[in-house]
């Protein structure tokens, strides 16, 4: 089943509320998903910097890997421990250097951008968001997932969102039927997969056409020819974030706009609790159509 939400802040003085109130949608889609949660927030970013979102079973073991990597890349690379999950900013030359030092010491790539952090973890999604601090954070835009797995196994890397590409994530609510071959077909354009999940299948998707040129708004029209099934997309990148459905769209989903925010939902509830939600414009995004955002 699982549950989806997304926020896109147009108002500045409501950034610093995005993770509180991302927090509250979360809470309230956890009857959707209760076998793990995730998020991801899209906060300030740094000139020439990189962040990495990397994770370990064991917390005290992002704290050595990040001080042995200090002297490997010799500088003090700005860092930030969030339960078992360590962001770490480093120069952007040497983000490989960084990438191949933190995997080859244990830790788990998660995700990779100038302003995306990617949190999640098995468990209730208010436990998740307690975990790692989200009503605490700030920024432009997040999205969100619950999680109730049907196709795999309850897993921290078969939590969503999925991210195969710079500052670009995913979160699925549906099933792909032709997911195993869309894989073999990227497979051989050089992508790697973690997971069984069809939706790091659908995420990849979109990071192929993108490489090769296309926008997200071409990459996500595209993706309608070449991913067959039921599917609600909610899919982030640095500037903004965009939504799209299947074209029998199968799967519940409203939206709701002000002069503040633009808001996603797989249920209104989702959206019950935001600020003028009482004058928003509420609708439900038709079949087969892209919605996107983005700052200017």
């Amino acid at each position: 089943m699982c549950g989806i939400v997304g926020l896109f802040i147009k108002a500045p003085e409501l950034e610093q509320d995005l993770g509180r109130l991302l927090s509250g949608m979360l809470e309230t889609m956890s009857d959707r998903g209760p076998d793990s949660a995730g998020f991801a927030i899209y906060g300030s970013d740094k000139a020439d910097l990189v962040k990495l979102t990397l994770s370990h079973s064991d917390p005290a073991a992002l704290e050595r890997v990040a001080g042995a990597l200090d002297a490997h890349l010799g500088y003090p690379a700005e860092r930030t421990i969030r339960s078992n999950h360590l962001i770490v900013s480093v120069r952007r030359a040497d983000e490989e250097t960084a990438r191949a030092f933190a995997t080859a010491a244990g830790l788990r790539l998660v995700g990779a951008g100038k302003r995306m952090e990617i949190f999640k973890e098995v468990g209730l999604p208010i436990r998740v968001a307690e975990q790692f601090g989200l009503s605490g954070m700030s920024g432009t835009h997040g999205i969100g997932h619950t999680r109730m797995a049907t196709e795999s196994a309850v897993t921290t890397k078969g939590a969503h969102p999925f991210s195969t590409g710079r500052d670009q994530c995913l979160v699925h609510n549906g099933s792909l039927s032709n997911h195993n071959s869309v894989r073999r077909e990227l497979t051989r354009e050089g992508l790697s997969f973690e997971t069984e999940n069809d939706s790091e299948v659908a995420a990849g998707y979109l990071t192929w056409r993108m490489r090769e040129g296309a926008s997200l708004r071409e990459a996500l029209e595209n993706s309608l020819k070449a991913l067959d099934g039921f599917y609600t997309f909610v899919v982030g990148t640095e500037n903004g974030f965009a939504v799209l459905r299947d074209p029998v769209s199968c799967k519940p989903a409203v939206m709701a706009e002000t002069k503040d925010y633009v808001a996603f939902g797989s249920e209104y509830r989702a959206l019950s609790g935001l600020p003028g939600i009482e004058s928003a414009h509420i609708f439900e995004p038709e079949p087969a159509k892209v919605y996107a955002w983005e700052r200017a």
